[in-house]
């Protein structure tokens, strides 16, 4: 397998994944999408966030800058004495659960710091949180996909921002250069050249990175490294600090599009508070009026939304002093392809439920899903001949909910499954069948709870979650 390494000096990405065909059907535009106030506090700055399989978003900042906006129920406080503000007691909360479903949220205990800190999902679905910040550096923090608080327990661990490749071996990437190892055997497999130019992609200058989308026969390994500033330039430079963040139909969107470098509060240089895409042709997204900067966060819903939260990091939680104040705010974009011109192309999964418990399922074994197209079915109705162009090239992907810090999303991948067969279900107008060969491997897909959406053209579905085992 040959793991190829992609890089971007510039403001936007100009290579467009060419993953799936349209086959004539392309979503009618939005004006770049539409952003949503959801909430103008949640009481905590959104640094980290993971999804988990009960379609309920884990949202957590740090301790270690005194009291946030949002107090723990019943009186409760968190007493550490290794607390370096708040030794005598602190009695807000760091961490909330924010449930998609009803767009609430409930406040969570968090005892140590956790700033700068590291997390995935186990296999089955809990939330396994490790390192930060002072007393929180040695920490193991869990968190299961049901009601409760955290809990914690202790070792070193650390965070990397490295995916793993495709084969197995783990990417390596710092500054400006690139190995592969074999981290069983502990022998670099291969050492990547240095990037043309030699300028910086990481921190202090904190650009970003994705394993792309893995497509089947054959499968190739592609990270994307993106951002950072030029060498010898901090701390004076302008540079982008973004997010990449998978979408259903496979595109890579470029989210918190900031001029920001690492850790930098106060400086007033211009923010563009937007989204970008990976494309050829790129197009201008709809810009939201909250500045996303350092320490905010993104990740992809169920309902293929981008929830974003977070910004600037202060001393304590600042809303005066400062250009770019704390943001506690919480924010949902919705692509071009969830604008309601496209919902007469929009797939619909009937079976498995996108409602019910998480379909199980076996490497390379074959995921039958039953969905609906409504103007499939409404020309069938009509007279019309099977669907005509309401229904392009149907595709397949399958997506692991990252865990997002620090411009990075860790653990996220995107497969695109290979379909085995399509076909109409007789009797039922505009229903269709499709079959899809699970991953073979766990090195394509390690066990785990996964988003699946079945994509008409370049329009997806709501996702369902399957359990891969």
């Amino acid at each position: 397998m040959e793991l190829r390494l992609l890089y971007s000096r510039g403001r936007r990405l100009l290579v467009r994944l060419l993953l799936l065909a349209c086959a004539g059907i392309a979503p009618a535009s939005a004006a770049g999408g539409r952003w949503e106030l959801l909430h103008r506090s949640i009481g905590v700055s959104a640094m980290h966030m993971q999804l988990l399989h009960n379609d309920r978003v884990i949202i957590f900042d740090r301790t270690d800058f005194g009291r946030s906006n949002l107090s723990l129920p019943g009186g409760r406080c968190r007493v550490n004495p290794r607390d370096k503000v708040l030794p005598g007691g602190d009695c807000t909360a760091h961490s909330v659960e924010y449930h998609v479903a009803s767009n609430s949220f409930r406040p969570l205990f968090l005892f140590t710091d956790t700033w700068c800190s590291s997390g995935t999902v186990a296999p089955d679905g809990t939330l396994v949180q490790t390192g930060g910040w002072l007393d929180g550096y040695n920490n193991t923090r869990t968190m299961p996909a049901c009601a409760g608080d955290k809990s914690s327990a202790t070792g070193p661990r650390s965070r990397t921002p490295s995916p793993p490749a495709g084969d197995g071996s783990l990417f390596i990437f710092a500054s400006n250069r690139a190995i592969l190892l074999d981290y069983k055997s502990n022998k670099v497999v291969r050492t990547y050249p240095v990037l043309a130019g030699g300028d910086p992609r990481n921190y202090p200058s904190t650009g970003s990175s994705v394993l792309l989308p893995l497509k089947p026969n054959p499968t190739e390994a592609e990270v994307l490294v993106c951002g950072g500033a030029p060498k010898g330039s901090y701390p004076s430079s302008r540079h982008r600090h973004v997010t990449r963040t998978f979408v259903p139909a496979g595109d890579v969107r470029a989210d918190q599009d900031h001029r920001r470098l690492a850790g930098v509060g106060h400086r007033d240089n211009a923010v563009a508070a937007g989204d970008g895409r990976h494309d050829p042709a790129p197009e201008r997204r709809a810009a939201t009026g909250v500045p996303r900067l350092y320490h905010s966060s993104v990740v992809l819903l169920r309902d293929g939304r981008l929830l974003v939260g977070g910004s600037n990091p202060h001393i304590y939680y600042n809303f005066s002093d400062a250009r770019f104040p704390t943001e506690l705010s919480l924010e949902a974009f919705s692509p071009e392809y969830l604008d309601p011109s496209n919902d007469m192309l929009r797939p619909r999964i009937l079976n498995p439920s996108p409602t019910g418990a998480a379909a199980s399922v076996t490497y390379g074994a074959k995921l039958a899903l039953k969905f609906s197209v409504p103007a499939s079915a409404r020309r069938r109705r009509r007279g019309g001949a099977g669907g005509g162009g309401s229904l392009g090239v149907v595709s397949v992907t399958m997506v692991a909910p990252s865990f997002t810090t620090h411009s990075f999303a860790m653990n996220q991948r995107l497969l695109v499954l290979e379909v085995a067969k399509t076909a109409v279900v007789r009797g039922l107008a505009g229903t269709y069948y499709v079959s899809a060969t699970m991953p073979a491997t766990a090195v394509l897909a390690p066990p785990g709870y996964y988003m699946v959406f079945v994509v008409n053209g370049h329009v997806p579905s709501e996702g369902i979650w399957v359990h891969v085992q």
